[in-house]
């Protein structure tokens, strides 16, 4: 969503320097400066002297002709961490619901047109991993949480990202109608919970619930698993528990 910020106000050397940042992720975690100025759009004269500064101030590494985020990174994301509680108020409570519930569990909050986890809990017994950590993107269409964020968020966002975020098929059965999304967003609506079959990971299932009030929740509680490890009659009551859960996440986070 965009900020009523006026232009002129911004600095835009800041904006790329931070879209240099974001170039980085679990599929580019090194990236030479052609590579940073393809996926930024930014040309390379100034990816260089971006690259560069982030270099003497700590954030990346070079490695011959090669670039990388450091764990420095990670201190641009502790204060919106710390300054919401997360450790002392909502990690408690994220363990407590994958107590119950048997599996490991993902808080997740909305930004731009993916969800980003902020918070997770993994069962010490836990016999599967998707791969997942605090700070991964996963997009709105094709998950559970994305679309109990779009079922439970601001209707005017919501209705922006149905029709503008990227469709992109990962399984047989991710839907990519546009219509068809819209109409399974409404149903979530109504139901209160989302349930994604096979659309995002062929063979798991991903359940969510919304953390906050209908039409300004800003976060969602869910998780993943196969569905061989869980019988659709167990949907009822595992939606029940995070229920009851993200009531006590979304106290915690007021």
């Amino acid at each position: 969503m965009q900020s009523d910020i006026p232009t002129k106000d911004i600095s835009l050397t800041f904006m790329k320097g931070m879209t240099v940042l974001r170039a980085f992720d679990e599929a580019h975690s090194q990236l030479s400066l052609a590579d940073i100025a393809r996926l930024t759009g930014i040309e390379r004269a100034a990816v260089r002297r971006l690259v560069l500064t982030l270099v003497h101030l700590g954030y990346v590494r070079k490695e011959e002709n090669r670039y990388s985020l450091t764990p420095r990174v990670l201190v641009l994301g502790s204060g919106f961490l710390r300054g919401n509680q997360f450790g002392r108020q909502v990690q408690p409570l994220m363990e407590l619901c994958a107590r119950e519930l048997g599996y490991s569990v993902s808080l997740a909050m909305r930004d731009g047109a993916s969800a980003v986890y902020v918070a997770q809990s993994a069962q010490q017994n836990a016999r599967f991993t998707f791969g997942f950590t605090v700070g991964s993107r996963l997009p709105l269409l094709p998950t559970a949480i994305g679309r109990m964020l779009l079922a439970w968020g601001e209707d005017a966002w919501a209705r922006e990202m149905i029709a503008t975020a990227e469709l992109e098929r990962f399984t047989s059965e991710t839907l990519t109608d546009r219509d068809r999304i819209a109409e399974a967003v409404a149903e979530i609506r109504t139901r209160g919970a989302a349930v994604v079959e096979g659309e995002f990971e062929a063979g798991a299932v991903g359940i969510a619930v919304p953390v906050g009030a209908m039409g300004a929740a800003e976060a969602a509680l869910g998780f993943s698993e196969p569905m061989s490890e869980i019988p659709a009659a167990d949907y009822p009551r595992l939606t029940e528990i995070l229920h009851r859960h993200a009531g006590e996440i979304a106290k915690a986070l007021r």
